[in-house]
């Protein structure tokens, strides 16, 4: 019995050493595997998109979106996932101050005796208040709702004898704007008309039209400067709300055409235009609130069915207005870290053609999966606008820090998770390009770049991104992409 035993061992320690070996061939085997798969850089795709833009979310579905999904190796790569606000504003278009932010324009209609006369923009109770002023500039920043007439320009008197010292010009210009609108001169000889404590002088009449930035600009060369009162206590009249005036902190105004400090050292007067218009859109406002909720109801229903069906739209608790898009995108940061594994996070937006074969060959072929990596086109001292759709008015230096165009950029996932992590803290700015160009300054990461991200509509055969087309043109380009290789269109063949 004991020689069979010992017959037996050779084969038992054959048997252990068999298995061993392979085990840990296995192991290594997918140890390697794993190491290939992780070396290759797992992308996550953010796509900005507005609640009600359906066709364009279908467009991509139908073209690059697809892509991913028909590429045998790319669903294992990249994710693509639409980034929608939870919440539709519910103030109706017609009723918001613009049409890129969720404000209610708040119109209430002229006082009675305002509807067809003259209104006085600023009231001076009590002459006493008014100081001689150390300044030879002053400011007053305002913005029209509904359109104005400006019939007449002001400026304070002088002194206890409540008339003009020396030479006051008071001009009214478009903000950002060197050339003025209107122009009134004030000098001792010739005072103007006093009304109610303010001298003012009649100006030829423009209608300035709703959405028309301005700002009053008084000006004195004299050495006695202006006489001025501060635009925090003085009463100002906004007609019923078709204008709102901005209120401006103490010191230098670095973003206005003229330098001067805040307050006013005048007045001025305006009729309001079109009174019909006015109260029509008065009239009409509570039908319009009842007519756009039950069209929010709506959207929300088609949405859902939209999410169940394609199961690609992640909803952030943000109201889905442009100005809110920095916030949507910190929110979906957030989502991504957890619930998604990422090396590196691609953000775009819903109007946009992005080759998904380029940028993950180029993530492999120059091993651009990095830490405190961003990728993109970047603009280098951008200038701050200050009116129109990219208005800044929170930002107060004369440029951007440098910024990646929003057609696309890549960034890290370390980076993504600071972002994610400082988001309560994070100032969304007028919009997201820019806002992540300032939040980047603080962390200073490599930039890398590339201006095969698109920064305007333009097409080339190599391009990475091109931005601001129509769900039939992002279709066009990607029936030439599959047709002959080349988005901008195939040379035709023989006739």
């Amino acid at each position: 019995m004991r020689s069979l035993a010992l017959l037996l061992i050779p084969c038992v320690v054959a048997v252990v050493l068999h298995l061993w070996f392979g085990t840990n061939r296995s192991s290594s085997s997918s140890e390697n595997n794993s190491g290939d798969q992780s070396g290759l850089g797992k992308v996550m795709v953010g796509v900005v998109s507005a609640r009600q833009h359906y066709d364009q979310r279908q467009a991509i579905r139908q073209t690059w979106g697809r892509n991913v999904q028909d590429q045998p190796l790319h669903p294992h790569r990249m994710q693509v996932k639409f980034i929608i606000g939870k919440h539709g504003c519910s103030i109706p278009v017609e009723d918001r101050e613009d049409p890129y932010s969720c404000s209610l324009l708040n119109l209430t209609g002229p006082v009675p005796g305002e509807e067809e006369g003259d209104v006085e923009a600023v009231r001076l109770s009590d002459p006493s208040v008014l100081t001689p002023g150390e300044v030879s500039s002053m400011a007053l920043d305002f913005k029209v709702l509904h359109p104005v007439v400006i019939t007449r320009l002001g400026a304070f008197p002088s002194g206890a004898h409540l008339g003009i010292k020396g030479n006051v010009t008071v001009r009214l210009l478009q903000l950002e704007q060197q050339e003025a609108v209107v122009t009134a001169l004030f000098s001792s000889v010739s005072p103007g008309t006093r009304v109610n404590g303010i001298w003012y002088k009649p100006v030829e009449q423009f209608i300035l039209p709703k959405g028309f930035e301005g700002s009053l600009v008084w000006e004195s060369r004299d050495s006695a400067g202006l006489t001025t009162i501060s635009s925090s206590i003085v009463q100002l009249n906004t007609g019923g709300g078709v204008l709102k005036f901005f209120s401006i902190s103490e010191g230098t105004l670095p973003h206005r055409s003229a330098l001067g400090f805040p307050g006013v050292a005048g007045g001025f007067m305006f009729r309001i235009y079109d009174m019909d218009v006015l109260s029509e859109v008065l009239r009409g406002r509570v039908g319009r609130f009842q007519a756009h909720g039950f069209q929010l109801q709506g959207e929300d229903r088609a949405l859902e069915q939209e999410s169940l069906q394609y199961g690609d739209m992640v909803f952030v608790d943000v109201v889905d207005t442009y100005r809110n898009v920095p916030s949507k995108l910190l929110q979906f940061y957030k989502w991504s870290l957890g619930n998604a594994v990422f090396d590196l996070l691609l953000k775009t937006d819903d109007d946009c053609y992005i080759d998904v074969d380029q940028v993950l060959m180029k993530i492999d072929q120059k091993g651009l999966k990095r830490q405190n990596f961003w990728w993109g086109n970047f603009r280098q001292s951008w200038a701050v606008d200050r009116v129109g759709k990219w208005q800044e008015l929170e930002y107060t230096s004369p440029a951007y820090p440098a910024f990646a165009c929003g057609s696309g950029y890549v960034a890290s996932r370390d980076l993504v998770r600071w972002l994610a992590s400082n988001a309560e803290n994070l100032k969304a700015y007028q919009g997201e390009d820019v806002s992540m160009g300032i939040w980047m300054a603080a962390v200073g990461p490599q930039k890398y770049q590339d201006s095969g991200w698109l920064c305007e509509k333009e097409c080339y055969q190599d391009m990475l991104s091109s931005p601001q087309l129509s769900p039939q043109e992002l279709r066009s380009l990607w029936d030439s992409k599959r047709a002959c290789g080349d988005p901008c269109g195939c040379p035709s063949g023989p006739s």
